[in-house]
């Protein structure tokens, strides 16, 4: 027996030292739950930011591929919805006021803003169901779908938001220092979108019926949001308007008109919805990442 185990020993020293297993060098990563209330990991959607800006980009790609029209489509929507309200609200002196410029030019500076926050919302609520193939087989920080989804609106916005500009020039309204308010009025309706969009993104995983439930909402909300197509101190009263601004669209939206045809800004609103916005944000992203690790069982 011993002779056999010398033997198998030079053999072993003859032929040299073992091979390194290549896959001991592997990165080891462990998921676990980590204790207490986060509504987001920053370190985490840092690490994927490539994800984020790849999901943004297929998005963008997704929405213009094949279309006779192709980026013109952010053009005809907010013209043909400030057609409507033109036609139908353009004479009701009594509930529009008396305006320094024309009223298509008031209700556009309010269009483009709602427009970007209802088709984030409506983009995120469903993301997360419409890349279920995606959630279902790779691991990554999931809110990463739905942030992509808000991100990609933007573009439709700064397509929009230059038609703006030239018809502003065309009634002889010259951009004033009121833009400086716009990046923070963005972040703003960002952040908003977001928190509405993470919620819905949630709640529609679990319950399929909020995809329906999702485009009738926004339709409503519009309508509950007067600061789109009228002067809303001429319909609700000086009395009940400190309540609209926890409407966050109706306070942001309100500012963002005033931020770009040089008005006078209204902060109590602006504060007011922004206070909502950030706790909506909050709550749709602790909700979202409560339930998340069930996404892939249930999807």
């Amino acid at each position: 027996m011993s002779s056999v185990t010398e033997v198998r020993a030079q053999t072993s020293a003859a032929a040299g030292p073992a091979a390194p297993d290549p896959a001991a060098a592997w990165p080891v990563t462990v998921l676990e739950r980590r204790p207490g209330w986060r509504p987001f990991d920053l370190r985490e959607l840092w690490r994927f930011r490539e994800l984020l800006y790849f999901l943004m980009w297929r998005d963008i790609k997704v929405r213009y591929k094949q279309r006779v029209l192709g980026a013109a489509w952010a053009l005809i929507q907010p013209l043909a919805t400030m057609a409507v309200f033109a036609l139908f609200l353009g004479r009701a002196s009594g509930l529009i006021g008396d305006l320094p410029y024309s009223y298509s030019l008031f209700v556009l500076a309010g269009l483009l803003p709602w427009m970007f926050f209802a088709n984030a919302v409506a983009s995120a609520g469903g993301s997360i169901v419409g890349n279920q193939n995606l959630v279902t087989k790779v691991y990554f920080p999931r809110l990463i779908i739905p942030m992509g989804a808000v991100g990609a609106g933007l573009v439709d916005l700064f397509i929009a938001f230059g038609m703006l500009l030239i018809l502003m020039v065309c009634q002889g309204l010259w951009p004033g220092w009121g833009f400086a308010w716009l990046p923070l009025l963005l972040l703003m309706l960002v952040v908003a979108a977001l928190g509405v969009g993470t919620l819905l993104a949630a709640l529609t995983v679990a319950y399929r019926d909020f995809r329906f439930v999702v485009p009738f909402l926004v339709q409503l909300w519009m309508f509950a949001t007067p600061s789109i197509y009228m002067q809303a101190d001429r319909v609700v009263g000086e009395r009940w308007l400190w309540l609209l601004p926890l409407n966050p669209a109706y306070g942001l939206i309100v500012n963002f008109r005033q931020a770009v045809l040089s008005g006078s800004m209204d902060f109590y609103a602006l504060a007011v919805s922004g206070a909502v916005s950030v706790a909506l944000l909050l709550l749709g992203c602790l909700y979202f990442r409560r339930v998340e690790r069930s996404f892939a069982d249930i999807i």
